[in-house]
């Protein structure tokens, strides 16, 4: 903490003392231990995200197959299920679309979408679990 406040006065008062460069001319070297600091602060900055980034979690999860498996099998029924519901809902939006249509006496498309509707519920009525 004290090295932050001492880089920070060093810092303004090589911001004050600073002058244009002329043209060809090389920016003045960083003391060393400027250059700490900005090593110490890249490294800080490095070590928070790689904290955020739970890689360390990861490297674990890697080293416990087992564990691995288990919550692969977990993702995926709980993917499927999520899938089932979803097709559910929207073939069950389609049926009612294709009945609010083939209400409408549509010429060729009503008696297509009222078959289709028909086959439906017969087999609806067919699997009763």
């Amino acid at each position: 903490m004290k090295e932050d406040q001492e880089s920070g006065t060093n810092r303004k008062e090589s911001l004050k003392s600073w002058k244009p460069q002329e043209r060809g001319g090389e920016p003045p070297e960083p003391s060393d231990k400027e250059k700490i600091n900005r090593v110490y602060r890249l490294a800080s900055e490095w070590a928070q995200r790689m904290e955020k980034s739970r890689i360390s979690e990861y490297t674990e999860l890697l080293y416990s197959p087992w564990r691995l498996i288990w919550l692969n099998v977990l993702a995926g029924t709980a993917r499927g299920v999520g899938i089932a519901i979803g097709f559910t809902f929207f073939a069950a939006t389609i049926i009612y679309v294709l009945q609010v249509l083939g209400a409408l006496n549509l010429p060729i498309i009503g008696d297509y979408i009222a078959d289709i509707v028909r086959i439906v519920q017969h087999q609806l009525e067919l699997n009763t679990y």
